[in-house]
């Protein structure tokens, strides 16, 4: 089972939106797909009308403890299951301090579930943590959305360091631009300027859109209720560029 991690250290980028549409695009490309809501907030879980509660507590698959299987829940869609997160999950990062071998422990959790998947996906809260540095030394690549700024530049530069500094050379970096407007002049002079020595920079990007809003309406992929709009496209090539990196 490869495992695909849709991370950023900084918030607000389209992160969750970005992990329920690739899940969905997987599962609609025919692979077995489990997207993993690893976020307290619950958002991928609600975009998938899934009920936020896991049977037992995060403190216990930590510690080996709790069936995950147990824990996987069906989606609307084929071919897409979903671990949902519940409140417990804001306390991951106390639970792995407290195992034996903290660094190993989501590995382990992801582990305990490959065997009826072709793929992954892990939907991780922000921040550098010790869930998000589990989730990240588990993964084979690391989707990284950055909103053309500044800001989003340099803290995408901080995560890149950070893989380099713990020698993370398996897993892969793939960033693509996100809530990108091109009519907006900072947005274009971002974009056209970005230059990235030791990750891949996606040729695709998600536009700017209120389709991606509009999930909130629809407890949905964009791609179920506006498949043609620049949105659900762009998602979908993004996907097919991820693919040839798994």
């Amino acid at each position: 089972m490869k495992i695909l991690a849709v991370y950023s250290i900084k918030g607000g980028v389209g992160k969750t939106a970005a992990a329920v549409n690739l899940a969905y695009c997987a599962a609609r490309s025919g692979l077995r797909t489990l997207l993993w809501d690893f976020d307290p907030q619950a958002a991928s879980t609600f975009y998938f009308r899934v009920k936020p509660k896991l049977n037992k507590s995060m403190k216990k698959a930590v510690q080996g403890k709790s069936d995950l299987e147990a824990e996987i829940k069906a989606t609307d869609f084929d071919n897409l299951d979903i671990i949902p997160a519940d409140f417990s999950c804001r306390n991951m990062d106390l639970f792995l301090d407290a195992a034996d071998k903290p660094k190993k422990a989501v590995r382990d959790m992801f582990r305990s579930v490959s065997g009826e998947y072709d793929l992954a996906i892990a939907d991780a809260p922000p921040g550098i943590t010790l869930l998000s540095e589990g989730i990240m030394r588990a993964s084979d690549v690391i989707a990284v959305p950055l909103i053309p700024t500044t800001l989003s530049l340099r803290t995408c530069e901080m995560l890149l360091d950070f893989l380099k500094e713990n020698k993370m050379k398996d897993v892969t970096p793939a960033l693509f631009f996100s809530m990108a407007d091109r009519r907006k002049k900072i947005h274009r002079e971002v974009m056209d300027g970005a230059d990235f020595t030791e990750a891949k920079l996606l040729e695709s990007y998600v536009p700017y859109s209120a389709d991606v809003e509009k999930m909130g309406l629809h407890r949905a992929p964009v791609g179920v209720f506006s498949p043609k709009s620049k949105a659900a496209l762009s998602y979908g090539n993004i996907w097919k560029e991820i693919v040839n990196i798994l």
